[in-house]
């Protein structure tokens, strides 16, 4: 019996953009890699003040920038440095808080995101941009040394 070709299987031309991001392979294409992830402000994550620490939004930004890093180059990520961190408005205990992460750019180890949080009023639906900053995440491997990113495989 004859193999059948990738189109046969899948239903897609592998030429179509979509199919090729479907199948999991990182794209050439860095500023289409994007991810968006939820969290809620619980108690235990505020201050005094009942507004969220700064060291949980940081953690929060950095798991959404490790996400995206890996996303982008299906490979191993850390992060190596943090950029510009910008504290706009307080997110409260009840808020529901969104990460957004986008690759900015690619470089020859390292990926720079750039995270945007987002902190929204669960009962009003009132948005506004609340933490923006920009990490460097760097590709590893198995030994834990620099790696180069590897993109369009």
């Amino acid at each position: 019996m004859a193999e059948k070709s990738k189109k046969e299987k899948t239903g897609k031309n592998p030429k179509d953009s979509k199919a090729v991001k479907e199948t999991g392979e990182p794209r050439k294409d860095y500023s289409q890699t994007r991810v968006s992830y939820f969290e809620v402000v619980f108690p235990s994550m505020v201050n005094h003040y009942q507004t969220l620490f700064g060291g949980v939004a940081m953690q929060w930004m950095d798991r959404a920038a490790w996400l995206c890093s890996v996303r982008y180059a299906r490979q191993e990520m850390v992060t190596v440095a943090s950029d510009r961190i910008e504290f706009k408005k307080p997110v409260r205990q009840g808020d529901i808080v969104e990460m957004r992460a986008t690759v900015l750019k690619v470089g020859r180890t390292s990926i720079t995101v750039r995270v945007e949080m987002y902190r929204e009023n669960p009962l009003s639906g009132q948005r506004e941009l609340a933490t923006e900053g920009e990490f460097v995440m760097v590709a590893v491997d198995r030994n834990g040394k620099a790696s180069e990113v590897r993109v369009g495989l």
